[in-house]
């Protein structure tokens, strides 16, 4: 009995030793963590895979280093946001296009579009605008302006709040200014490394001052849906389209695009644009389209 008694805590030990976990090799360790004092996420992923792989019984230490980076990372990222001044943090796009032409006929067609963003930990922003401009023989047959401003206030991981007021000049479909007024709620309907899509809705006031006839203000409900699919690392697929619908008017924008990237910052996208308006005042075509092939530059 004695004897017994004896080798109880030698058993208990074995025991304990046998269940730990195995310790991760020192040339395994000091891989993942040079991979993890580059930040590239990618890259950290590639290594912890292979790692995991290899060294199958210390798989657990290995996704405990890769979650203890990704905390470090968040609450780096979340304290500059905080402590970000609201003129701080803003990044934007660039694009244009255009072609011009002589001979039996003169033409000239611009196209142009800026954008920024700031993105906080609950709230967003951002301001866009675009151009439109075409001219053939001395008559210009589209001119096209808009300009927008949209913040955004996220209550939880997919639901979200935004605003929006917008301007818009477009004398071809017969309004010399056009002014919009929004809020509602939306959410994120699909959140994945692919595909991203988002859903909002909410009444809208909209005043015109028409080419021909007086100013008129009409109530109304708006509703938009934003898509992003990245195809390839370089190559996204966008689909963004708002709606207006009024008592006597019903209006859509859509803008098809798919983007691909040159360099860090440099982009070309092709993009097919389609504006229809129940009631025109100055043309018989309900639907306006636009192609585009443009260059980008994000800063």
């Amino acid at each position: 009995m004695r004897h017994c008694l004896a080798i109880l805590p030698l058993f208990f030990a074995t025991q304990a030793w046998a269940n730990a976990p195995a310790l991760l090799p020192p040339s395994v360790r000091e891989m993942l963590e040079a991979a993890i004092a580059n930040g590239n996420e990618t890259e950290i992923a590639t290594v912890a895979k292979i790692a995991k792989q290899t060294n199958p019984q210390s798989a657990d230490q290995i996704q405990q280093m890769v979650n203890s980076w990704k905390e470090r990372t968040k609450a780096t990222h979340d304290t500059v946001i905080r402590e970000a001044r609201f003129t701080e943090l803003w990044t934007g796009k660039l694009e244009a296009g255009g072609f011009r032409s002589t001979g039996s006929t003169s033409e000239i067609g611009i196209s142009a579009a800026a954008q920024v963003k700031r993105e906080g930990l609950e709230w967003s922003h951002k301001l866009s605008a675009t151009v439109d401009y075409r001219r053939a023989n001395g008559v210009t047959s589209r001119e096209r302006y808009t300009a927008s401003y949209e913040p955004r206030y996220q209550f939880d991981p997919r639901g979200f709040a935004y605003g929006l007021t917008q301007f818009e000049r477009d004398p071809s479909i017969g309004y010399d200014e056009r002014y919009t007024a929004s809020a509602g709620i939306g959410y994120k309907v699909i959140m994945s490394k692919p595909i991203d899509l988002s859903l909002d809705l909410g009444p809208s006031v909209r005043h015109a001052k028409y080419v021909i006839g007086p100013r008129e203000t009409k109530l109304g409900a708006r509703a938009s849906m934003d898509l992003a699919w990245r195809l390839a690392p370089n190559v996204t697929f966008k689909q963004t389209a708002a709606g207006y619908a009024e008592t006597d008017v019903f209006s859509v924008n859509s803008l098809t695009q798919l983007q691909t990237k040159v360099s860090t910052r440099l982009s070309a996208g092709l993009s097919y644009t389609v504006q229809y308006e129940s009631e025109t005042l100055l043309s018989a075509r309900d639907f306006d389209t636009l192609s585009r092939l443009t260059l980008s530059y994000d800063f």
